[in-house]
């Protein structure tokens, strides 16, 4: 029965792979760039194309909710089934600006296919992952011969993502209701490699700060007044120095509190995919590895909190000596955290561990950034399991797990709505996100497309047994 179903599932897509792909092309000729405000107009129209592509797609549901900045799309299609659950997937319909003069082969907004790659602005981050997902139900449909599909399956497609997201938050926290969801797809993230196609468990968090320290009114005369008043450009050499022991770790007390612990699956999980470091290095422009004694390298990008100097500086920045003492200096901070990390806790010891620190005569101002929150999906968790079900049948292979070192709004999801949040990518390194000649692969795309076909079947099953 399961070949009988994957065969009707790719025989569908493949009879309206073409018209898809023409689809995709329309909305990524429209430069959506959130960040930039001439194409605020641009944004606007983004929504409206995609709203009516998911009134086409059989959506019965279909709303552009306002923000105070740039609109989102949401859509809605119950199931038949009562009790079936509910399924939220997530991504964004915003780009990154992108010009010729930038280093482009092609115009960004003017897709071109070439050698099984379709190039665009958004090819990849976000608009190709987004709209994989109306071919997928549509297959999942057509091959189970349902006339809705077997979740409750809910869209939010933000239009601020690319700019930081700014009114998300307050954007999920109204609509929560609306939103209320048993698990949470999130489609704006990436594999591994071609070869190795892999399921992300989850994101770090992130909080920001910058430390200015004051000491004299004026910079005065290093001869004069030098080692007989306090130095803030010292003073912030120092916080930073104190910022980590000798074995990498970060020396605030309590930062490493309640954290969850890399289980030995996870490390032996991670220890099996194909890293290859001095390659990595190359691609970091860095000369060696470093990091928090103890941990690889995956594991110290993906599953260890870790505090970064960002920018520092005081007194005199230019050619030849001035001898002074500086009336000031700053210092940059940024904190990423994992899962059991609560981000007021962190900036509140932040905070305190500055304020200790800090030498009499001198005064200081600490300014937070904003946060975004870690999350994690357990490997066990039924929903993952699906997704990983799902993606092996389309693959055809086994799945890997991967994390992601970086942050983003997935948190918020979870934590507003309570739900479990899984990541569902195709997207590869070589993709070029924010970069010249953005593309994403079209044989990974269909992959894309395959998997959500087969997932929701799955998805509402293990769901309902896991009730």
């Amino acid at each position: 029965m399961s070949e009988t179903l994957d065969s009707a599932v790719q025989t569908y897509i493949e009879q309206h792979r073409a018209s898809f792909l023409e689809e995709l092309s329309q909305w990524l000729r429209i430069p959506s760039v959130s960040a930039q405000p001439e194409h605020a107009g641009d944004v606007r129209r983004s929504a409206d194309w995609l709203a009516g592509a998911l009134k086409e797609t059989g959506f019965p549901v279909v709303e552009v909710w306002d923000t105070p900045g740039a609109p989102a799309v949401f859509a809605e299609w119950p199931a038949q089934e009562s009790d079936a659950p509910v399924v939220l997937v997530y991504g964004h319909h915003d780009v990154q600006p992108a010009a010729r003069e930038d280093g482009w082969d092609t115009d960004p907004f003017e897709p071109v296919v070439k050698d099984g790659r379709l190039y665009a602005r958004g090819a990849a981050d976000d608009k190709g992952q987004v709209y994989f997902h109306t071919l997928g139900v549509r297959a999942h449909l057509a091959a189970t011969g349902r006339t809705s599909p077997a979740v409750h399956l809910k869209l939010l497609v933000e239009g601020e993502e690319e700019s930081g997201s700014p009114h998300f938050r307050a954007l999920v926290e109204e609509r929560a209701d609306r939103l209320a969801a048993d698990a949470v797809i999130v489609s704006d993230t990436g594999m591994w490699s071609e070869d190795t196609p892999t399921v992300c468990t989850g994101m770090r968090g992130l909080t920001e700060f910058e430390v200015r320290l004051h000491g004299p009114d004026q910079d005065i005369h290093s001869g004069s007044f030098g080692g007989a008043v306090p130095n803030p450009a010292t003073a912030v050499a120092r916080l930073v120095a104190a910022l980590h022991d000798a074995d990498g770790r970060v020396a605030i007390p309590g930062f490493y509190d309640g954290i969850v612990e890399l289980t030995d699956r996870e490390r032996a999980l991670f220890a099996e995919l194909p890293f290859d470091e001095e390659r990595w290095l190359r691609t970091a422009r860095s000369h060696a590895a470093s990091g928090e004694a103890g941990h690889t390298t995956l594991e110290r990008i993906w599953a260890r909190p870790t505090a970064e100097v960002n920018g520092i500086g005081g007194g005199y920045q230019g050619a030849g000596g001035k001898t002074i003492v500086p009336s000031s200096a700053m210092v940059k901070l940024s904190f990423r955290l994992v899962a059991g990390q609560d981000t007021a806790r962190i900036e509140q010891l932040v905070r305190d561990w500055v304020a200790e620190r800090i030498p009499a005569g001198i005064r200081h101002e600490i300014e937070s950034g904003g946060a975004t929150r870690p999350c994690l999906t357990p490997l066990d968790h039924p929903a993952l399991q699906s997704l990983t079900r799902a993606m092996g049948r389309a693959f055809r292979q086994p799945i890997r797990y991967t994390r992601e070192g970086g942050s983003g709004p997935a948190a918020d999801l979870q934590e507003v709505l309570g739900a479990p949040v899984l990541f569902l990518g195709i997207s590869v390194p070589s993709d070029g996100w924010h970069a010249p000649n953005e593309k994403v692969e079209l044989d990974l795309l269909v992959k894309g497309v395959e998997t959500t076909a087969y997932l929701w079947s799955d998805l509402a099953e293990s769901l309902r047994d896991a009730r």
